[in-house]
């Protein structure tokens, strides 16, 4: 019997996004759908599978790999300190800035959570719904970081300042009730120990990391398809800190979490994420959650009355923890996207599932009063994503357009602005010539400008944007011009060099500077050796759906890889390497080094997040 109900259940873990799939079924998270067809098989309808050893102990890692994978999910960069020697542009721009930045709506608005829950738990207690305030104050605090992301990630929305807001005040729904748990284990647990033992956990955490620094540099030499030492670095984590994690009085998912969050300051490559999530989601996670809902007897709740009263209470409290969020995002974001990054943290299910599991073991909630927190929980995963959908409203704040501005008019920089202006491009060009203006401002937004003087372009404001194109004939033009946006401040400066003796002068320093130079003679000859070596790349950069990017080779989880083995190798055409300004063909076979310049192509929608993973600081 064990054996066919594991059969089942890998069985159903197969068909359920098949048949999501089939029948387009996108609103539900596949966690919550999971834990549904786990409900129906279970006691709840037709009873054909039951609880056995194998399916226990592959659940229990289930929820120690999930809460490992969500301890990776934790964008560490949001913490990083401001450049306290900033450009002159980033001081105006911090000026022109939002009062609140991500991070402060993120803290101020969890802060709501926790106050909210707190009020809920003792209003719990105080009714006699519900005894046990800390418990109840934790579960309300939670916030699914999976369903958060999925969410996000359908609107393409996790890269804009609304999408990480949401994305921080979910990690910290899931960061600090596993750590609340963790307090609440060991104060009230049979087997409680000392808190300080804690802080044995995090030692070890910080050896891990010290000690590993430098692993995936070493590792990308030797890894093979029949060692896989970066999985099997993984896994000793996981069980290392989970196990350290009990033995101190805490819980396993705690040392699981840490460890995800130790792993991801490893900085492991994409190609790790992926086969870490494929070993997740693929076996462990699903029959968790499809046992989460075989654990559910929902006849039996239902047939209670006093679980009745419990499941809209328990519902309509991890609602209104949440409703603080609004305001909150107000101070930043338009009315109907505040409705919908109140919505979306509402939804909770993963750390619901863990908790829940832990109180179970600790014999402080009774299976009703679990279920009753559980179903509340799947109805918030349903309505969350759904009010958030419904809510949420493309802003210019959303998706801000890089602003690029060309200096001069001429046959190449009128139809480059021209087909920038049909993407995410805000193009503006000016020119000092009266005569070019009247020719051209038809046809693309040209200015006209009194005089090319660095300091009063900079004074009116023409050298606050992304990028800057000098692309005037006059060379010492170019040179002054670019210089003085480069020491603005400008993220990328482009500089045109027709004058071999100007640009000869002035090279090394505007390479210090990290000026880009061309001449249209170099760009001719450069396009006409691709035609011939490779004749897709022609027309490639005709077509609309590919663009161009060059990137430098920052990030050192991808130094060291085969082209053929990157993530996203399918996803991108490589055209050319330069390394120490010498240039590569690249084959599959090329190996990647940190400071590679990178010429690559790919379609509109996927560019930016490439140019990321290669450079995550750019």
């Amino acid at each position: 019997m064990d054996s066919i109900s594991l059969v089942i259940v890998l069985l159903a873990a197969l068909i359920t996004p098949l048949i999501m799939a089939r029948f387009h079924i996108s609103m539900l998270p596949t966690a919550v759908v999971e834990i549904l067809v786990g409900i129906i098989l279970g006691p709840s309808l037709f009873n054909i599978v039951s609880d056995s050893n194998i399916l226990s102990i592959l659940s229990k890692i289930g929820v120690i790999v999930l809460l490992f994978l969500s301890g990776m999910e934790i964008d560490f960069s949001l913490f990083k300190p401001k450049n306290k020697n900033p450009s002159e542009l980033e001081k105006k721009s911090n000026k022109n800035a939002p009062r609140f930045s991500s991070v402060q709506l993120a803290f101020m608005g969890y802060a709501t959570v926790i106050i909210l829950s707190l009020i809920l738990g003792y209003f719990c207690k105080l009714s006699g719904l519900f005894s046990d305030f800390w418990l109840a104050s934790i579960l309300f605090a939670t916030i699914s970081l999976g369903v958060v992301i999925a969410a996000l990630k359908e609107k393409d929305v996790t890269g804009s300042a609304f999408g990480q807001t949401i994305l921080l005040i979910a990690a910290l729904g899931e960061v600090l009730p596993i750590f609340a748990l963790t307090i609440y284990a060991s104060v009230f647990g049979k087997d409680s120990k000392s808190l300080w033992l804690i802080l044995i956990l995090f030692v070890v955490a910080g050896f891990l990391l010290w000690w590993f620094k430098r692993f995936f540099k070493f590792s990308d030499q030797i890894n093979k398809s029949t060692t896989q030492i970066d999985i099997r670095l993984a896994f000793f984590i996981i069980v290392l800190l989970s196990t350290i994690a009990v033995f101190v009085g805490s819980e396993d998912i705690l040392g699981a979490f840490i460890g995800g969050m130790v792993y991801k300051l490893l900085q492991p490559s994409e190609t790790t994420k992926d086969r870490l999530d494929s070993i997740g989601y693929g076996l462990f996670i699903p029959v968790f959650f499809i046992m989460s809902g075989v654990g559910l007897n929902v006849k039996e709740l239902l047939s209670n009355p006093a679980t009745l009263i419990l499941i809209p209470v328990f519902f309509a409290s991890y609602i209104i923890s949440k409703l603080g969020l609004y305001p909150i995002f107000r101070l930043r974001f338009n009315k109907r996207n505040s409705l919908a990054g109140m919505a979306l943290p509402s939804a909770t299910i993963t750390m619901v599932l863990a908790i829940l599991q832990v109180a179970k073991g600790m014999k402080v909630i009774t299976s009703q009063q679990s279920g009753a927190f559980l179903l509340a929980a799947i109805i918030t995963c349903i309505l969350g994503p759904l009010v958030f959908n419904k809510a949420f409203k493309v802003e210019p704040e959303t998706y801000p357009k890089i602003k690029v501005n060309f200096f001069g008019v001429n046959l190449t920089t009128i139809p480059v602005a021209q087909q920038l202006s049909t993407g995410w491009y805000d193009v503006n060009v000016y020119t000092d010539n009266e005569e070019h203006y009247r020719s051209y401002n038809s046809q693309a937004n040209v200015h006209l400008v009194d005089k090319l003087d660095p300091q009063s372009l900079i004074e009116n404001g023409y050298f606050d944007c992304d990028i800057t194109v000098m692309a005037y004939f006059d060379s010492e033009t170019s040179y002054e011009l670019a210089k003085a946006a480069k020491k603005y401040g400008v993220r990328l400066v482009i500089a045109r060099f027709e004058n071999r003796d100007v640009l000869d002068k002035h090279k090394k320093e505007l390479l210090d500077l990290g000026v880009e130079i061309y001449n249209n003679l170099s760009v001719n000859i450069a396009m006409l050796r691709e035609l011939i070596e490779v004749p897709s790349t022609f027309k490639m950069i005709e077509s609309n759906e590919s663009i161009l990017h060059e990137v430098k080779l920052t990030n050192p989880s991808l130094a060291n890889t085969p082209i053929k083995s990157l993530p996203f190798s399918n996803d991108i055409t490589i055209n050319e390497i330069f390394r120490d300004h010498q240039p590569l063909h690249p084959t599959g076979n090329t190996t990647l080094m940190l400071g590679d310049q990178i010429i690559f192509s790919a379609k509109k929608g996927t560019g930016i997040q490439i140019r990321n993973e290669f450079n995550p600081d750019e």
